[in-house]
């Protein structure tokens, strides 16, 4: 393929992804910010079990990839891969991945407040619930109660009798 049906076929301004070392998508957004790129890093609230507890922390909302504006055949992109934090630049074949803007558009939007709550709200007693996995799969119930133990108690109508039964939380789903 020719120089000029390359050029043809390159992005013009757009929004990239820049996959990171491991946990280091900050230290990769920071020090391709200082060499004067544009970058963006959303952020979101999860819930996470640490220590036979669930807690909400803040962590990218894409571990390991942030994005990264440039202009294809105007800006030098040879300093990205040697970035502190830096893995690579995503591509797919010779290419580097295109973000659409409409999507890079909608999450700043999303985060513009912070980061933005990804962490399922708890169940609520009463709250019907379907069994997604194990031998009562596919089964609806009502929620009980939640034991300490990261396990729930449900309510099944099976066989005509309703029975009481002990889950995994992530077994279930609303219904």
């Amino acid at each position: 393929m020719s120089t000029t049906e390359q050029e043809e076929r390159a992005p013009s301004d757009a929004w990239y992804l820049v996959y990171s070392k491991p946990r280091q998508e900050e230290k990769a957004w920071w020090n391709l910010d200082q060499q004067g790129f544009r970058c963006f890093l959303p952020y979101a609230r999860f819930r996470r079990r640490r220590q036979r507890r669930y807690e909400t922390v803040v962590e990218p909302m894409f571990p390991r990839y942030l994005f990264i504006r440039l202009a294809a055949g105007v800006e030098d992109w040879s300093p990205i891969r040697s970035t502190l934090g830096v893995s690579r630049l995503v591509r797919f074949g010779t290419w580097p991945a295109r973000v659409p803007d409409e999507l890079v558009d909608a999450l700043r939007e999303q985060t513009r407040g912070g980061p933005c709550d990804l962490s399922p709200e708890p169940l609520q007693p009463g709250e019907r619930v379907r069994v997604l996995d194990g031998p009562f799969q596919a089964y609806e119930g009502i929620f009980r109660a939640s034991r300490s133990d990261d396990r729930v108690i449900l309510l099944l109508d099976v066989a005509g009798q309703h029975t009481s039964l002990t889950v995994s939380q992530h077994q279930l789903e609303r219904a």
